[in-house]
């Protein structure tokens, strides 16, 4: 009898509603790299549309296969190998980045050739790069199923022979995978052509832009075309993993150090490419999610960091987002469209800025300066005053400003050039902040009403998770977070809750997205974990199983439950690191402000 842990292998995978294998799905490939056959024009309205559970708790209790207790005799007839379950970390993130290819290579694609809003020049060049790569992962992910339940034991076929490894599969398939390096190193072309064509051509921006907001599009269209070059640099540091494990001497010790030294060489020459990629890729989702800028993708400007500061304006501090770049500083407030977009109220460039940090004075009353973590912003055009949540997020903010400011005093005069061409001049007033005056009441009613009308993932963004969560990410946090990624089955349980849920579970980009199963085209909701904290359960808890995690955000709780000590600790690792980001300054912290620093 199957634990509550093991998924039998599932049934020929579908995708919209054909079989992978069907010949249909193959013709992308082999006869029409432009497009689909009629017959294959998915409904995606159908499978894909509606709102999906915002930032609060998800996923009702009701509803769901609850599981029964006592399955510890179940899991010991399984490997309890360390190696099995790395392997099986393998076999979860590549069904989660096979169903990543598809968004682009089926749904995105059914969704422009039914519009007709794509170019013929370029649905050839972003399917001719992405279909092939697909099609080899469709077929590596059926070898890894097979090598695991071979070496699970769970498979009727009587054969001879030593499976319980999984470097020979991996060696094969890494090989194979160089051949694709000529692909990966066009997805630079690929992002460019996309967005100049979504700029240019109105039919394709409307697209592009309804497709954001199916369901099975979970997060901003462009960052799936990074994947494949994201996806080697988890194969090159799980490879490391079982490196680590095995002793020099183990079967499959030679496998997997020749397939991570192949896929070192892929990473090493994709390195440089991925980084400026994903600079690309963040520019470009922001140039859609702030109104006010137009050309936010000129060429040498870097993104910095995101995040909430509070501002000081007649009406006392109000919250406000901010967006750091190599050569200037946004800021903006909340959703005046009703889009969910964030209005840009000035920009200052970093050109002669300076900073100084208000201490309050300690003569005064509290009525009078109760704000902590403040400090001045001095520059060119004005002079603003912002506080920050905490000491801690002050010092992120800080460092950065401080490191930009520094090299844009290296940097020619062009950036000056590259701020007066983007920020749109709505006015003839300065293209300047919108002074005190004229930061309306309607903007604030605007901002906070815009709260209320939050109705689709793409409040999923992190520019959003930010404002809700009164914090900030860096170009660096969204670095760390790409090699951070995990999905798996899980056990959840809310904390008033007994029974446990069994889910599929994925976290990327700072979030954890919820299917039922791995098979789902989409997920059922969502929780982004900027600002959580993620511990074991302590005994009020009232935890009674082992492999349990406890994730925390003020009164939110969630407990989940992994199979093994393995997949606890990689759960626990992997959200770790994405989600707490301490900066550099935060060594000069005393150690009760690096504690307090989520308060």
């Amino acid at each position: 009898m199957a634990s509550e842990w093991s998924s039998p292998l599932p049934p020929t995978p579908t995708s919209a509603g054909l079989p992978v294998d069907h010949p249909q799905l193959s013709s992308l490939v082999l006869k029409n790299p432009l497009g689909l056959t009629p017959a294959f024009q998915v409904n995606l309205n159908a499978a894909a549309q509606g709102s999906s559970p915002l930032l609060s708790p998800v996923l009702s209790d009701a509803g769901g296969a609850r599981i029964e207790e006592d399955d510890e005799m179940k899991r010991k007839r399984y490997p309890t190998d360390k190696a099995y379950f790395i392997a099986k970390e393998i076999l979860a993130t590549e069904r989660t980045y096979l169903k990543d290819l598809e968004v682009i290579t089926v749904w995105f694609r059914s969704a422009v050739i039914k519009e007709n809003a794509m170019p013929e020049g370029l649905m050839t060049l972003l399917f001719s790069n992405i279909d092939p790569i697909y099609e080899f992962h469709r077929g590596f992910l059926k070898e890894i199923e097979q090598r695991l339940s071979l070496w699970e034991g769970r498979t009727n076929a009587h054969v001879k022979g030593d499976y319980q490894r999984i470097g020979d599969v991996m060696l094969r398939n890494m090989r194979i995978l160089k051949e694709f390096t000529s692909y990966l190193q066009k997805h630079d072309e690929v992002l460019t052509e996309l967005e100049k064509a979504t700029k240019r051509l109105k039919k394709l921006e409307m697209v592009y832009k309804e497709f954001e907001l199916q369901k099975v599009c979970y997060l901003p269209l462009n960052t799936f075309l990074l994947k494949p070059i994201q996806r080697l640099m988890h194969y090159k540091l799980i490879l490391g993993r079982l490196c680590k494990h095995y002793t020099a001497e183990h079967r499959d010790f030679a496998d997997c150090r020749n397939a991570l030294k192949e896929v070192t060489e892929m990473t090493s020459q994709l390195q440089h490419s991925l980084i400026r990629l994903e600079n690309f890729q963040k520019l470009i989702e922001l140039q859609h999610d702030l109104i006010g800028i137009d050309n936010l993708t000129a060429p040498g400007r870097e993104f910095i960091r995101e995040g909430c500061l509070y501002k000081l304006t007649k009406k006392g501090l109000q919250q406000r987002m901010f967006f750091l770049f190599s050569d200037m500083l946004l800021y903006t407030s909340k959703g005046v469209t009703g889009t969910n977009q964030f209005k840009i109220h000035g920009h200052l460039s970093l050109h002669g800025m300076l900073l100084i940090v208000l201490d309050p004075p300690v003569e005064e009353s509290e009525n009078e300066w109760a704000v902590p973590h403040c400090f001045t912003i001095y520059s060119a055009q004005k002079t603003i005053v912002v506080a920050a949540s905490t000491r801690l997020e002050m010092g992120k903010w800080m460092e950065d400003l401080n490191v930009a400011i520094e090299m844009a005093k290296k940097s020619t005069e062009k950036s000056e050039m590259l701020l007066e061409n983007s920020v749109c001049n709505r006015s003839n007033r300065s293209s300047d902040e919108v002074s005190l005056e004229q930061e309306s009441e309607d903007d604030i009613h605007s901002s906070r009403s815009s709260l209320d009308r939050q109705s689709h993932h793409r409040a999923n963004t992190t520019m959003h998770v930010c404002w809700y969560r009164n914090t900030s990410v860096s170009m660096t946090d969204h670095s760390v977070a790409v090699e951070n990624q995990l999905s798996g089955y899980l056990l959840r349980k809310f904390k008033n809750s007994n029974g446990w849920q069994k889910l599929w579970v994925v976290f990327t980009n700072f979030c954890l997205f919820f299917y039922k199963t791995h098979q789902d085209d989409y997920p059922l909701a969502s929780l982004p974990l900027l600002g959580y904290t993620v511990s074991s359960p302590v005994e009020a808890d009232g935890i009674q199983k082992d492999y349990v995690f406890k994730l925390q955000f003020k009164s939110h709780v969630y407990f989940f439950r992994a199979e093994s000590k393995y997949t606890f600790e990689r759960w626990m690792e992997v959200i770790k690191r994405a989600t707490s980001s301490p900066a550099r300054s935060s060594l000069l912290l005393p150690k009760e402000e690096k504690d307090s620093h989520t308060d």
